[in-house]
Order: C-alpha cells, then structure tokens, then sequence
C-alpha cells in the first residue's frame, strides 16, 4: 500500500510489536473514512466507502463521480446470481478507483414493513433470497481484492429512533428471518467485514452484545471477518470492546479512547480483549494488502466504457411487468406517445442518504423514451416533490455555468470586511458538508455564501425553500424571502437530525434577471437538536425552487395530450426525498395529486401505461382502470434507458417482485409496529413476515412476492425430486411456449405438512433464473441442503430442528403460480447448531 508494503507480516508478530497506547488508538477510526495508521510499523490506514450500490468515495460534498447501479431491491428483482456477481466485481473495480480497501454493502436488512426509509437499499422480505443476493455481490466485490461490508447486523429495519429503539423479538424469527441472510452470504461468500446496527435487540445494543457478536457470529458461524460500529453507532468503550466490536467509527473517537485506558486500569477490559479487536483490523489490513492502494489515495473516476452498457442491463433486468392488459405493452413506435408525471423529466435513479452519491450522468425516462420513438410529447400532469425540486436546475454563476458559487467564511454575514476562504461551484445545491475539509476554514463553525441568478422562462409565482442542518436564509435580490434561521423546526432531513424545509413564494417576470444568495451557517449555528443528536461537523443545506402552478390545470392539460395521442406513459413513483436514511414513510399513498393524475388519463387514452419508480411499495387504488403497469424501481445512471427497453420490447422484461405489496399498509403484517413507541419496537408478526403473512392467513395482496410477467409464456414441471441424507435434488423442465425469447425464475418452496409448532404454509429455499429462446426448452437443476431447507428453530433447544415426516416440495414462477409439486421424508428428527 505504497510507503506501506509488507506482504509477509506475520499478524500476531505485529500484535506483538505494538505498543498498548498504538493498540488502543486502533480501536477506533482515524477520521470519518479511515481507520488509524501507524506509520512505523508499516499499518497502513483502511479507507471505506459507502455504499450499497455505488461507491461514493471520501466526500459527501462535492465528490468525485461514480457509476451509481440500481436500488438494492431492483437488484434483488433480478433474481438472477451470474449478474449480480458481476454488478459486484463493477463495484469492486469502481471502489479501487475511489482509492478505498473496504465498500460499506451490502444491506441485507429485511423490509418487514413497506414504510421502511431504507427498504429501497434492502433485497427482500425473504431471508433466502436476500442472502443469495448478498452473497452473489459479494464474491464479485472480493474477487477484485476489495472487502464487502455487509449491514446492517441486525434488525435496523425501520429509521424511527434507530440508535434507542429496543426491537423485541423472539429468537425463533431472529433465527429464520433476520440473522439468516447474514448467515447465508457468510456461509456461500465469507465476507471480510461486517457492520453493527444501531438499535438494542431485546434491551441491548447490538455493539455491546457479545451473544450475537461473538458468540453467534464468531463461535457458532465460525467466522473470522473484521466488525465495525455503524457511524455514531457505538455507545460503550469496555462494554462493545468486550462483545466483540473491533472499530468505532467514524473518528476520532467519541466512546474508546482514554475510556478504554480508563477501562483497563479498572480491570474491565483486558490487554487480551484489545488483542483480540486489533487482530482481526491488522487481518483485515492483509487480506486487503495485494491492491497496493497508498495512504490517502487520489479518488478518480472510473468511467469504464462497458459501464453504461452493462447498467442498463442490470436496470432493465430488475424490472417488472406488473400487469399487461389487451396487450398494452411493448409500446408501437410508429405510434404517437405522451409522456407526463413527476418522474418523466426526473432521473430517480436512487433513494436518500448514505446510499446516495453522484452519478456520471442519469437518463430520465422522457430521455429514454424520446431516444427510441419519433413521436413523444411532454407535459407535467402532476408535481410530486417532499421538498421543492433543485434551485442549482434554475440558475447560473456570473460566468454563465449551470449551478451556483459558494463562498466560504470562517465569519458571519454581520462581520464586516471578513476574508473569504474558499471558493467551489457547485453543481447541486444539495449540500451535506458533513467531510467538508479546507485548512483555512475553521472544521467546525463556518458560514458559506451560495451565489447565483435565476432568469425565469415564464411570469408566475415561484416557491423557494431550504432545509438545513444548521441556519439559512434565501434573499432575491437583497430581500429576504425565507428564513430557516430564527424560528426552526425539527423535520427529519440530513439523517433524520436537520431542520424541515421552509417556504416562501415571490412573483418573478420573465426573462428578467435576479440575484439569489442563500446564507448558510455550519451545524453548531443550528438552535433546535434532536434529542441525542450530536452538532454534525459542516451540517448541510438544500435549496429548492420552482413554478406554482395549479394543479387541475396541470391534470387539465394532461388529460387534452391524452386525447391527441395514441399511447400514453404515466411516470410516477417516489425519490430520494421520500425513501431515505433517517426517516420512514408515513404512509404508502402516492404523493401529491399523482393517483388523480393517473384516474383522469385512464379514462381519456385507453392505452395509459404506469411506469412506477419506488423502493418499496406504494398503494395503487387505481389499479383495475390501467391495461399496464411496470415497477422500474430506482435504475441507476440508464434508469431511463433501462425503462424504455422495456417498454418498447427491446428487453423481454423478466424481474420478479422480491417483496409482496399489499393492497393497503393496513394489510402488512407489521402495520402495528412500525415504529419506535417510548424506545420499543415490538416484532408482533414473529416469522409471518411478508408472504409468510398473507398466505397464513388467506389476505388478498396487491401483487404476490416473485410475481412478474413477459412478453412470452411458458409452462415448468418437475421430473424429479431426489431426497438424500444431506441434499435434495429438484430436476424440472421449462418450456418457452411463446413467440419471444425470455427468461424465467423457478422458485422452489418447501412446505413441512405436520409440525410441532405453527409454521408457514410454504418457504423460499431455492431458484435459479433461466433464459429459454422461443419454443425451445431447458432442464433444469436446483439443489437444496436438506437440513437449511427444511429445519425451523427449537427455542427449547436452542438449535435448529429438522423433523421428521412428510415436506412438499412446490415449484413455481410467484408464490401465488405454483404449476407443480412433490413431496419427500424425513425418517428421523435431528438437531443442530451452525451455518449448516
């Protein structure tokens, strides 16, 4: 690793030579992205990255750019491992490129709740399909040298009160539900490093808790990876020092530190337990060694020519045909098409938070579409923003770029002749200033100037607004129009700890020019704080502009488009502003006047096709009116190119739902414990998550999990089930019986007939995705680990148990089309503890 270069250290040597002051510094971060160095035993610093579908390097603030691939559940969509592990070693290659050892994903939490902020990120409702998922990414990831974190360990499954709440939940669905993908990806991909939750698990942060850290993790999995603390995530220096958590970060310490010299001169931590941490940093630091990546390497773009190409197959292949009524899709080109809804000029390609980074580019689906047809009109028809759209999509520096100037002080607005510090244009007036560095601005109190002018196309009332992680004020032209500084009220942005967004309205005349300056203080200006919540180093501030318009007339105008053209694609769904890190979603609707959107055009243009973009479900009352729904998920950088592939038929669409979606948030099986109530957050539903629910207790969904259509048919049977002492063997046949080639997912479910406790009707165990070209057939084998696939967890023995007695094995293309089945015994019941 450039000055650092010691391929043949012997780890324990290593120990050896270090100094207790030098072990203890290692037990928490350098700074906000590396782990400490120590320069003269040749240790180098570790840098991670987020995230979970792209790298985004050091810089939340103006960073370098990546190649961002699609939301977690749209991978998931795939259902297919040979691509996915692909997608990692893209990852993998994208994460040396941001000069980092270590990529912070990916998140196999489970989406036990449709409002989840994070679900998006996530794979699945399903154990088993998560941990398939999980473990195709990360031997791609690994196997270009760079360590997989996998996260979030475990039951981060909702944002309300993440660090305090305290999930209860039984042991039998800890086991079967929520450690399981953990377990899966360890046992198929033996991940480098793992990634500690916030949240208590039956009264006790997972970072203090030795049971599942070591005991479990360690002892019962017998894995020998590397566990670090989620950001701001450790709330103990002996405690999670003793459990087994091996790094605090981010740095410098806020918990180890002196606390952990304190903890040794009381005897409350050992020099052994130290040791213990530090061995397995120092294991990490080898396994990582052959990328040869220097101590604060430059972070670069990768931007390989074979990038755009292969993400818009990895977008177009987690896409899903929802429903295909009077054959409304592919569209015909040669036909006139309008586009219109929130999302047809907005490239959702991911959601909020730490999964966020900047793209190379992203195509929005009207970008897509009117590349591949001749005749394709626009109009709005809705708005569905949470916080107004982007201010830098309106106007210009005084040098005429697209965007805005910020000027940084170490001084506020009032101090007269202050000096400025630095000066960047920013391309986004999205700002999260949390690794903002420069060495003449003060790190923690600053103030930034955001400059620009905005010449408006039409007359009209504009909205302006911003929300803030720290103090703001918008003034147009020397007037001040909002202030987010002297009244402030909590609302959920930048991690869950900023300041809402304020707004005020000004009437603009066409083609005149305006000044706007926002005036902005760093976090520690900020007068209201979320309970617990430490003054975030730079803060952060999003501004936000555009026309009021009407939103009849909008729909108005809509509906006349629909009448003149032969097709019609409604672009809805949701984006980062609504599913994101921090907060969850209040509800499953829609935002804004979308649904009224979608009924008044519905019943204008018979042939109305819904382009859904959303991480997790949303309600669809509208449903029976449209021919045609597809679910494009958030896509990445070729979102829009991925969806009209679709759309057209360039692609034979083949995703399958990796999550139900009910009809109404009523109807999910968490809906009574979706949130943090006084600290606790009750797992009621116990194993009944997602499908699990529905099919126990016989409740109407939306669509199915696994559910998707194609453009061509096809027909599966089993031809054999081979029941041995250790493997079942399902051996099938899949017809395309169609007039396109296509691919297919066989999913494979076991189902125990008599049990000694109460289990689903059927559980995921197996699938494979297969293409077939038309009116060609494939054999098929998928092989199951017969105690993975049929044992559930004994809480009296503490163990897994397989039973004896009949099990069905059911084979399909959703868990609702089950096309053929058949059965197998198991003579005698056994017990057993481990990864299988």
């Amino acid at each position: 690793m450039g000055e650092y270069t010691n391929t043949a250290f012997d780890v324990d040597d290593l120990i050896a030579q270090l100094t207790l002051d030098e072990k203890i510094s290692l037990l928490s971060g350098k700074n906000f992205w590396h782990t400490r160095d120590i320069p003269r035993l040749n240790i180098p610093a570790l840098r991670f990255t987020d995230g979970p579908n792209g790298p985004r390097g050091t810089k939340f603030f103006n960073g370098v750019r990546a190649a961002c691939l699609p939301c977690g559940t749209s991978l998931a969509a795939t259902w297919d491992e040979t691509l996915l592990e692909q997608a990692g070693e893209l990852m993998g290659r994208e994460t040396i490129a941001k000069g980092a050892h270590v990529l912070l994903g990916p998140t196999v939490n489970i989406q036990r709740s449709p409002l989840g902020g994070r679900g998006f990120e996530s794979f699945s409702e399903d154990p088993v399909l998560s941990g398939q998922i999980a473990a195709a990414m990360i031997k791609g990831i690994q196997g270009t040298g760079v360590a997989a974190c996998i996260k979030h360990f475990v039951c981060n499954d909702m944002e309300h009160e993440r660090q305090a709440v305290n999930c209860v939940v039984s042991e039998r669905a800890l086991r079967e539900i929520y450690l399981a993908p953990f377990a899966i990806a360890i046992r198929e991909a033996r991940p480098w490093a793992l990634m500690s939750s916030y949240n208590k698990i039956n009264g006790l942060h997972v970072s203090d808790d030795k049971r599942l850290l070591t005991d479990v993790v360690r002892e019962e999995w017998g894995w020998d990876g590397f566990i670090m603390s989620d950001w701001f995530g450790v709330y103990s220096a002996a405690e999670s020092v003793r459990a087994g958590l091996d790094c605090e970060m981010p740095g410098p310490p806020r918990l180890r530190g002196p606390n952990i010299t304190v903890s040794l001169g009381s005897r409350k931590v050992t020099e052994y337990d130290i040791d213990d941490r530090v061995r397995n940093l120092i294991k990490l630091v080898k396994r990582v060694e052959p990328l040869g990546i220097p101590t604060d390497a430059e972070e670069k773009e990768l931007n390989a020519p074979e990038t755009p190409g292969f993400a818009r197959k990895l977008a177009s292949s987690g896409i899903v045909l929802m429903k295909n009524e009077r054959h409304a899709l592919p569209l015909n080109r040669s036909k006139s098409i309008a586009v219109m809804g929130p999302n047809a000029k907005f490239a959702a390609y991911s959601g909020g938070g730490s999964a966020n980074l900047k793209p190379y580019y992203a195509v929005t689906p009207f970008e897509g579409i009117s590349s591949a047809a001749k005749d394709v009109r626009y109009t709005l028809g809705a708005h569905a923003y949470k916080q107004l759209p982007l201010l830098s999509n309106l106007t210009k520096t005084h040098d005429g770029r697209k965007g805005l100037t910020a000027r940084f002080y170490n001084e506020p607005p009032e101090v007269k002749e202050r000096t400025q510090k630095d000066e960047i244009f920013v391309d986004a007036s999205d700002m999260f200033l949390a690794d903002y560095a420069h060495p003449n601005v003060s790190p923690e109190l600053f103030y930034i100037d955001l400059e620009g002018t905005l010449t408006p196309e039409v007359s009209g009332e504009y909205l302006f607004g911003c929300s803030v992680r720290g103090t703001a004020r918008i003034f147009i032209d020397g007037e001040l129009v909002v202030d987010n500084a002297t009244n402030q009220t909590l609302g959920g942005t930048f991690m869950g700890a900023g300041i809402r967004e304020e707004r005020a309205s000004k009437h603009l005349e066409q083609g005149k020019t305006y000044s706007i300056l926002l005036q902005f203080g760093s976090g520690l200006t900020q007068t209201v704080r979320k309970k617990g919540a430490t003054a975030m180093r730079g803060g952060g501030v999003r501004v936000g502009a555009t026309l009021k318009t009407d939103p009849q007339e909008e729909i108005d105008k809509a509906v006349q488009l629909a009448k003149e053209v032969d097709q019609v694609v409604i672009c809805a769904g949701l984006s980062g502003d609504w599913e994101s890190e921090g907060f969850d979603r209040p509800d499953m609707e829609l935002p804004g006047h979308i649904n009224a959107l979608i009924y008044a055009i519905a019943r204008a243009n018979p042939n109305t096709v819904v382009v859904n973009q959303s991480g997790t479900p949303v309600s669809m009352p509208w449903i029976k009116e449209v021919p045609a729904l597809v679910q494009a998920w958030f896509g990445g950088i070729e979102t829009g190119n991925a969806i009209a592939d679709v759309l057209f038929g360039d692609t034979n669409p083949s995703g399958k739902l990796p999550l139900s979606f009910p009809i109404r948030n009523e109807d999910n099986p968490a809906f009574l414990n979706q949130r943090s109530e006084r600290g606790r957050m009750l797992y009621g539903e116990d194993v009944y998550v997602g499908y699990r629910f529905y099919e126990k207790t016989k409740k109407d969904v939306l669509f199915a999990f696994g559910h998707g259509l194609s453009y061509t048919s096809f027909s599966l049977e089993i031809l054999k089930v081979d029941a041995k002492d250790d493997a079942i063997g399902v051996t099938l046949e899949l017809n395309n019986t169609g007039g396109r080639d296509g691919a297919e997912v066989v999913q494979v479910y076991v189902s125990q007939r008599t049990a000694t406790v109460t289990r689903p009707e059927k559980e995921l165990k197996g699938f494979k995705k297969v293409f077939v070209k038309k009116g060609e057939k494939a054999q098929i084998s998928i092989e199951l680990n017969r105690k993975l696939a049929t044992s559930h967890w004994d809480e009296e023995r503490d163990r897994w148990i397989s039973e004896e007695g009949a099990y069905d094995i059911v084979v399909g293309t959703s868990s609702d089309k089950v096309v053929a089945s058949s059965s197998f015994l198991i003579r005698k019941t056994t017990w057993w503890k481990g990864l299988h």
